[in-house]
C-alpha cells in the first residue's frame, strides 16, 4: 500500500465492458513527509475519494478483485481508503 493524493478524475465516454461501472481517479504517490514522488497513476476508486483527498492505494492486482467484488477485473492500482490524518517518524 502507498500513500497518495488524488489529483484528478478520468472521464471516458467509451470503456471496456469490464471497466464500465467503476470510477477512475488520477493519483500522485507521496513519500512519508507528504512530498509528491514519481509519476501519476490511474486507480480504481473503492474509497469514494475526491480530488484533493489523501488516500491509501493498494498496488496489488488482487485487491481490486476483492474490493470491487469482480473476479475478472485486471487492475494494479486501487484506492482502498481515504486518510483523515497520519503521522510520520523518520
Amino acid at each position: 500500500m502507498k500513500l497518495a493524493r488524488v489529483i484528478g478524475n478520468v472521464v471516458s465516454t467509451i470503456r471496456s465492458e469490464t471497466h464500465e461501472k467503476y470510477k477512475l481517479m488520477v493519483v500522485q504517490y507521496l513519500d512519508g513527509k507528504g512530498v509528491p514522488s514519481g509519476p501519476h497513476y490511474v486507480a480504481f476508486d473503492c474509497g469514494e475519494a475526491g480530488v484533493g483527498d489523501l488516500v491509501i492505494v493498494n498496488t496489488d492486482g488482487g485487491a481490486a478483485k476483492l474490493l470491487l467484488d469482480d473476479k475478472d477485473i485486471v487492475a494494479n492500482q486501487t484506492i482502498c481508503g481515504v486518510v483523515d490524518s497520519y503521522t510520520y517518524n523518520s
